[in-house]
């Protein structure tokens, strides 16, 4: 009988990342049953933390790569066991290593854009703040009420630029003082650390946490949930605490203050998606709702699964840059729950799940059926 030696690398890292805590692992099979892989296609999240237990999982096989970091798995384990922290852990051996399958490479591109231009989409450093030059936007100075951090994907994606116009409008409408980093601000690196490129992840981080200290920041508000969950519970790392505000949660302020008024009346059926890193890694699940029943005419209907068991739009954990074939999308299932609501648009409030559902809405011909918004679009149009 030929004797696999362990893969001595591989256990290093997962204490380094968590522990032992892995050892904890009693093989209940618990985080396969709750993962939206095996809707889709096989895939054991047990056999990757057994194996990872005795260093031999093999680096180079795409299932290293699967998990979007949605966070279902751990909240359904009987035994604390951090599988996303395993997860990344062996990511960063195979990093370290320089080891991705073809499926991974389109990531390693992003990687090489935040390094160069400190955004994953290969957009100019120069041209961060392009998408504000026809509005009333200023440079943040010392003293504004609230950074607006704009985050990569609404700087340069032309569908989330929208959502960056939008923000700005509703902030100006409100009489907030705001103002924005521009080429100062850098991508935040939550997903760039999942994928295992921790170096960069902590260069971004410092740089970030410079920008936001020279210039004075001491509230920061953000569009993406990526962003909110790093600056709340990674950037702390690094001996700094600013006030995070995602703007679900800022609009219901904004709402409940009487800074902004709903005039206008939105009738149609909507349904809301919960991103995995607002809800179920965070816990807001009530402000994006109590905004849109603030809204005469709106009728909200909740999808099969919703707020804790909400279905990932599969972009976690840096898969929003890695190639998923089409029939293993869990996007296309989003999209097939919300329609069967009967809801008219689909709601949501991450970039991430924007892109995800727009290319799904054209793969299932749903363009004449379903819109996708933002919270943020739907509350610029009835103010």
């Amino acid at each position: 009988m030929e004797t696999v030696a362990p893969f001595k690398e591989v256990i290093d890292e997962i204490k380094e990342a968590g522990g032992d805590i892995f050892k904890l692992c009693f093989q209940c099979g618990l985080c396969d049953v709750v993962c939206p892989w095996n809707r889709v296609r096989p895939f054991s999240m047990r056999k990757l933390i057994r194996e990872a237990a005795f260093g031999l999982t093999e680096i180079d096989g795409e299932d290293l790569w699967r998990c979007t970091t949605c966070g279902t798995c751990p909240q359904q384990c009987p035994r604390g066991v951090r599988q996303i922290d395993v997860s990344v852990a062996l990511r960063r051996v195979a990093t370290e290593y320089e080891v991705f399958p073809a499926s991974v490479r389109s990531a390693r591109s992003a990687r090489a854009s935040i390094i160069s231009e400190g955004n994953p989409l290969q957009g100019e450093r120069g041209k961060r703040a392009d998408w504000a030059k026809d509005l009333p936007v200023k440079p943040y100075e010392e003293g504004m009420e609230i950074l607006y951090f704009v985050g990569c994907y609404l700087s340069y994606d032309p569908r989330m630029k929208k959502v960056a116009v939008a923000t700005a409008e509703i902030l100006n409408k409100a009489g907030v003082k705001f103002g924005i980093l521009g080429s100062k601000e850098n991508c935040c690196g939550e997903s760039i650390r999942k994928i295992g490129s921790e170096e960069v992840f902590r260069n971004l981080a410092r740089e970030n946490i410079k920008a936001f200290i020279d210039n004075g920041v001491r509230r920061i508000l953000v569009s993406s949930p990526h962003c909110y969950h790093t600056f709340k519970n990674e950037y702390p790392e690094f001996m700094v605490n600013f006030e995070v505000v995602h703007m679900t949660q800022y609009l219901e302020e904004l709402i409940r203050e009487g800074r902004i008024e709903i005039k206008g009346s939105y009738d149609k059926k909507v349904t809301y998606h919960d991103p995995c890193y607002l809800g179920r890694h965070n816990q807001i699940f009530d402000q994006p709702r109590d905004v849109l029943r603030a809204i005469a005419g709106l009728e909200l209907v909740e999808m099969a699964d919703s707020r804790k068991q909400s279905l990932c739009c599969g972009g976690g954990g840096g898969r929003i840059w890695m190639d998923t074939p089409i029939g293993e999308r869990f996007s296309d299932l989003r999209l097939k729950q919300a329609g069967d609501t009967g809801a008219r648009v689909l709601a949501t409030a991450c970039p991430y799940c924007i892109t995800n559902f727009e290319e799904s809405r054209l793969n299932l011909e749903y363009e004449e059926t379903l819109e996708i918004k933002d919270i943020t679009e739907i509350v610029r149009d009835v103010i």
